[in-house]
């Protein structure tokens, strides 16, 4: 390989025209891997914009999402057991189930200009502060409430639906009788099952050269046809039960707010989370205060007893005497004596 040769230290300069047209010519755009003309997704999400919300963002999602909503929270209850009711005029038989509220607050808020969705943290019971984790006491001692055993987040469709305040009860009475209600809980865990019990396969035939392979799943998909592969979402054997089940309109039997329980017409067992029912139209509460619906009721004692005990100050003044009594007619005369 020839040597190479050396760089000679100065500079050759350029003609004065040729510098001169280097400096009026545009400068060349050069291609690469990263575009000069970076798109502005920002822009177009501004509320001043007047354009419409991109489908792909995630304001695009919530939007979505939000007819599909509850406008207001729900309760955590738990199952107790099944029961019976009869109707009165026609004697038909209704098996109802029974669950219990117990310590059911509102332990916070998520906003959607801080977390990105509005929600509503509901706690039930009380758990020792020994067994929960050093966030969450935080996360409790920072809502002056005390330790829960479940917290669960009901979404709302807007800000609206953040009621009541914090530290307030929910009671049975959240939910009116023959009112229907959506009921989520836990089905039972069957362990690991088959393709038979999982998805009701049929299997394979009890005879005809089937040898000890008689409730096995088959075939999992063809070779070099399919790619020589598995499809994803093939139904296989695996783990059953165990998973979230929604149980939709479930109608609202009883109320009791002393005992704190409601019966219902069918949800599953442990805990159970019940909101207003999506397939129903939505029913209009009025969104009151526990304390100032208290003062309200007071309010409206002390003026019902205010016109009672000025009428009972008047009435003996301004009552007309009552008529006496009618004297007992006299007993008649004896006859005279005869001589």
């Amino acid at each position: 390989m020839p040597p190479r040769l050396p760089r000679p230290s100065h500079s050759l300069s350029p003609p004065p025209g040729l510098s001169l047209r280097l400096r009026l010519r545009p400068p060349q755009s050069t291609r690469g891997i990263r575009s000069i003309n970076p798109p502005r997704p920002d822009s177009y999400n501004q509320p001043s914009a007047g354009l419409p919300i991109l489908g792909g963002s995630s304001s695009g999602a919530l939007a979505r999402k939000t007819p599909h909503l509850c406008p207001r929270t729900g309760l955590l209850a738990i199952k107790k057991g099944m029961t019976a009711l009869f109707h009165p005029a026609t004697g038909a038989r209704t098996p109802c189930t029974v669950v219990q509220l117990d310590r059911v607050e509102v332990v916070g808020f998520k906003t959607r200009q801080r977390h990105g969705y509005d929600a509503v943290q509901v706690g039930y019971g009380w758990r020792h502060p020994n067994l929960l984790t050093r966030p969450m006491l935080g996360h409790f001692a920072a809502q002056e409430i005390s330790p829960k055993r479940h917290v669960v987040e009901f979404r709302v469709r807007d800000g609206g639906g953040l009621h009541p305040a914090v530290g307030q009860p929910l009671a049975p009475s959240w939910f009116r009788v023959g009112q229907f209600v959506d009921a989520k809980a836990k089905c039972k865990g069957k362990g690991f099952a088959g393709g038979m019990k999982r998805h009701g396969f049929s299997g394979q035939p009890a005879s005809h050269g089937v040898s000890l392979a008689h409730r096995a799943m088959g075939s999992a998909g063809q070779s070099q046809g399919g790619g020589s592969r598995v499809y994803p979402g093939k139904r296989q054997p695996g783990r059953m039960g165990g998973q979230q089940v929604t149980v939709a309109n479930v109608k609202v039997m009883r109320v009791d707010d002393v005992h704190g329980i409601l019966v219902l017409h069918g949800p599953n067992g442990g805990l159970v989370k019940l909101q207003d029912a999506y397939k129903k139209p939505w029913e209009v509460f009025p969104k009151e205060d526990p304390a100032a619906a208290a003062a309200a009721a007071a309010a409206a004692g002390a003026a019902n007893a205010a016109p009672a005990a000025s009428s009972a100050q008047s009435g003996p003044a301004a009552a007309a005497p009552l008529p006496s009594p009618p004297s007992p007619p006299s007993p008649p005369s004896p006859p005279p004596a005869t001589s």
